[in-house]
């Protein structure tokens, strides 16, 4: 049944999941999926997508959602023995009954709260107890905002580790013309090399191949520039002090059944992340990690990123 809140509508979605939508004055709209707690759409106040979502994205659980904003916990990548990217992105979230309090109003009236908690089939796989608390907000001015917050729900004293990203697919009009600020000069680490560590050299990151890399101590604010579109993506992030850029170019698109064959044309990630080093929490304690998504003239944005004057709306 439909929700009488005209700025969170309950609902189902493709092959009947349970999904919510939320709504500000601006006219911007975000889609969360209850299942893998996963955005999949924000939309501006012309109707415009501004996340990509493959054409090819399989709405059949356990199969993860191909685009929007997977959630990769309790590992990023398949280092471990774990699924790949850890197991939040396939499983049942529930609605919160009781979520923490938010530390303003400014966040507006159009957000949800998902929380996914272990369960004994976890625990054959993970053996720790943990309650994930997840936030997805609009901001009234249309900003997309989530708010993780990972507890220690052990009973047996004994700490765990996780390493975590929001996988954000940036919808572009042409990865050619596309380039990210606020990287530049920093060591990462690339996927496509084992993880060897190097050095970025250029002034912009710009695409012309694979990507697949691990920026370390990145700053808080980060910039993806769509040329062709004339507008800036930019990235505000707290507790996540890495950003993965990633997109798998022609071949690796073709081998994805999952994923048009064209698509990565049109789509890049850049994930605000904990990587390198993981994140241990002792029974009780609490992790968080946020970010924030603006949309803005690109004239507005380029060459003027200083990560020191980044202010958050939380």
């Amino acid at each position: 049944m439909a929700s009488e809140n005209v700025f969170v509508e309950h609902c189902k979605g493709v092959n009947g999941l349970d999904k919510v939508i939320l709504r500000e004055i601006r006219g911007y709209t975000a889609e969360v999926y209850l299942f893998g707690g996963q955005v999949t759409s924000w939309k501006n106040e012309l109707r415009e997508e501004l996340l990509f979502l493959s054409s090819k994205a399989i709405f059949q659980p356990p199969k993860s959602i191909r685009g929007g904003i997977p959630i990769c916990f309790p590992q990023f990548g398949n280092v471990d023995s774990l699924e790949q990217h850890g197991f939040a992105r396939n499983r049942l979230w529930s609605v919160d009954p009781d979520p923490p309090p938010c530390s303003s109003s400014a966040t507006g009236r159009a957000f949800v709260d998902l929380i996914l908690r272990h369960s004994e089939e976890e625990l054959k796989i993970w053996p720790h107890r943990f309650e994930f608390r997840l936030r997805v907000a609009l901001s009234p001015s249309g900003d997309l905002m989530l708010t993780s917050r990972i507890r220690n729900a052990s009973t047996d004293g004994k700490p765990f580790t996780f390493t975590f990203a929001y996988h954000t697919y940036f919808l572009v009009t042409d990865i050619s013309e596309v380039r990210v600020e606020g990287l530049e000069t920093l060591d990462y680490l690339d996927n496509l090399q084992n993880r060897e560590r190097f050095t970025e050299q250029g002034d912009a990151i710009t695409f012309e191949s694979e990507v697949d890399k691990i920026y370390l101590s990145t700053p808080t604010k980060i910039a993806i520039l769509d040329h062709e579109r004339k507008r800036t993506f930019v990235l505000r992030k707290e507790g996540l002090p890495d950003a993965v850029v990633w997109n798998p170019w022609d071949k690796k698109a073709k081998a994805m059944v999952d994923f048009g064959d064209e698509e990565y044309k049109h789509m890049l990630c850049v994930e605000a992340a904990c990587v390198e080093k993981p994140i241990t929490l002792k029974p009780g304690e609490e992790w968080k990690g946020r970010q924030e998504i603006s949309v803005v003239p690109s004239s507005y944005c380029s060459g003027h990123l200083d990560p020191r004057r980044v202010t958050f709306t939380d």
